[in-house]
């Protein structure tokens, strides 16, 4: 049965409601080149309400996730459960007016347009467009001093912050981030940081893919690290962080979790 047909009763329906998912990914296999799997059977569960981080060395499978959440790419095996309802393979556009929305890690605002224009840009409701911009100016006040600007004349902390609110323009349950604080100069990575904080704080339930996993860990409910397109290891956050072979996997740089004895041989002979 198609996604947009829905599910009825189905056993991944039934558990998503049964385990409090409002976002549920399972056994999801996905890539962008016939027979080449990025993800090889990815599982995360996201509650409402919470934030939800994606860590793990860089090819893992995380970017690739969040766009298969979002259906620029269509999972080969295994289901996507938004809200009880099934939406794997489901295009962009019907995920956002599900109450899904996502920023990209690149080319995630219009440069040549200005703050404002921008927003009126994510709006889906044109009679609540006026209303929406005005509250993204309380969440976002540098924004508002800011709303004749082109974008492309913004640093790129102000550009993530423009992307962040035209996501959030449709009144979103979900917002999924893909690398919020790459490449930002360091004055405004905890400043995104915050923000993150302050939209999962007005209801909206956050999943973020992020390189910097310390940061994102200890602000986030729970964790799940991405290993060669497996979820490897799920937990709260900050157990996540004093994990030491999460620790091995991807916090202390060395990128392999089921080589942790060769590691200790190589530092071994290397003293």
């Amino acid at each position: 049965m198609s996604a947009e047909a829905g599910i009825g009763a189905s056993g991944l329906q039934e558990r998503a409601y049964g385990n409090g998912a409002l976002l549920q990914t399972e056994d999801v296999v996905a890539g962008y080149l016939p027979e080449v799997d990025i993800l090889s059977g990815v599982s995360i569960r996201v509650k409402e309400g919470e934030i939800v981080t994606v860590i793990g060395p860089n090819g893992a499978g995380k970017s690739t996730l969040i766009k298969t959440i979002f259906g620029l790419l269509r999972p080969r095996a295994g289901r996507i459960v938004f809200r009880g309802e099934e939406i794997s393979g489901l295009k962009p556009h019907h995920c956002a007016r599900r109450g899904l929305s996502y920023v990209p890690q690149l080319d995630n605002v219009f440069p040549t347009l200005t703050v404002e224009e921008n927003l009126e840009m994510g709006s889906l409701d044109r009679s609540r467009t006026r209303d929406q911009i005005d509250r993204m100016y309380e969440l976002f006040p540098r924004l508002g001093e800011r709303k004749r600007q082109r974008a492309t004349t913004m640093s790129g902390g102000e550009r993530q912050m423009v992307a962040m609110a035209r996501a959030l323009m449709p009144d979103p349950q979900v917002l999924l981030l893909d690398e919020p604080s790459a490449g930002l100069a360091p004055a405004f990575v905890e400043a995104i940081f915050e923000k993150v904080e302050d939209v999962n704080r007005a209801g909206v339930t956050i999943v973020m893919v992020e390189q910097n996993a310390r940061r994102a860990l200890a602000m986030s409910n729970r964790g799940y690290v991405l290993d060669l397109g497996q979820d490897r290891f799920e937990g709260p956050g900050k157990e996540l962080l004093d994990d030491p072979k999460v620790a091995e996997l991807y916090l202390g740089g060395t990128a392999r979790v089921d080589q942790p004895e060769q590691l200790e041989q190589d530092e071994t002979a290397g003293n």
